[in-house]
C-alpha cells in the first residue's frame, strides 16, 4: 500500500475549502427530507439518460446511483440558477419543486453504483495527480476534498467521483476551466481554479483514474 503524505499546502486547501463550504454554503436542506420511493418513481424521465438505476447509459452523462444527497440536491438548484446549463437536463430541472429534488435526491442515493475501470496507460499520471497535485502549478489533489477512494464528503459539498464517467468528468474539468460551469461557488470556486490549471492530458488522465475508483 502506497503510503499517502500530505502536504502543508494541501492540507490548508481542504481546510480553507471546507471552511468556505461551512460559511458561504447554499440554501440548507438538513431539516427536509426526500423519500426514495417517491423518487423512483419521479425518476422515470430520467432513466433515459442516467439509467433505471442511476447508471447513466452513455459515457458523456453522469451516473447518479450512490451520489451523496445533498450535492445531488445542490446541482439541480444550479440548473435552476443558471450556474449549470445543459440543453437537455436545464429544462427538466427548472421543472422541480424542492421536494422533486429531494425524493430523486434520496432516490438516486440509495442506489448501487456500478464499478468503472481505469484506462492503464492513464492510471500513473492520473494516480500522482488525484494524490499527489501538481506542486509545481501548485494545483491541489483531488484526495484531500474527494478522498482517497473518491467517496467525496456531503457535509463539505464535495461529491462522490469513484466509478463515474470518465468522459463525463473530462467534460466537467472543461466547463469549469471555462467558467461555463460555475456550480463551485459553495466552496469559493475551487474547481474553476484548479481545472484552469490543467492540461487537456492531465484532465483525461485524472478523470480515467477517477473512473477506475472503488
Amino acid at each position: 500500500m502506497k503510503q499517502i503524505v500530505e502536504q502543508p499546502w494541501r492540507l490548508r486547501c481542504g481546510t480553507a475549502a471546507l471552511l468556505a463550504a461551512v460559511l458561504t454554503g447554499s440554501p440548507g436542506h438538513a431539516d427536509a427530507q426526500g423519500s426514495a420511493e417517491a423518487g423512483r418513481s419521479k425518476s422515470v424521465t430520467c432513466a433515459a439518460c442516467h439509467g433505471p438505476d442511476g447508471n447513466s447509459v452513455a459515457a458523456e452523462w453522469p451516473n447518479l446511483a450512490g451520489q451523496h444527497p445533498e450535492y445531488t440536491v445542490r446541482q439541480l438548484e444550479a440548473f435552476q440558477r443558471g450556474d449549470r446549463v445543459e440543453v437537455t437536463m436545464t429544462p427538466f430541472a427548472q421543472a422541480l419543486s424542492e421536494q422533486d429534488m429531494l425524493d430523486l435526491a434520496a432516490f438516486y442515493a440509495a442506489q448501487t453504483p456500478a464499478p468503472g475501470a481505469a484506462d492503464p496507460e492513464l492510471v500513473s499520471l492520473g494516480e500522482r495527480i488525484y494524490r499527489g497535485g501538481i506542486v509545481e502549478r501548485e494545483v491541489a489533489a483531488c484526495i484531500a476534498c474527494h478522498g482517497p477512494n473518491g467517496k467525496g464528503n456531503p457535509l463539505a459539498a464535495y461529491p462522490r467521483v469513484s466509478g463515474q464517467k470518465a468522459a463525463y468528468l473530462v467534460n466537467t474539468l472543461r466547463a469549469y476551466a471555462n467558467s461555463e460551469r460555475r456550480s463551485d461557488v459553495v466552496v469559493n470556486q475551487m474547481m474553476r481554479n484548479i481545472a484552469v490549471l490543467l492540461r487537456e492530458d492531465e484532465m483525461r488522465a485524472v478523470a480515467s483514474y477517477m473512473q477506475g475508483l472503488r
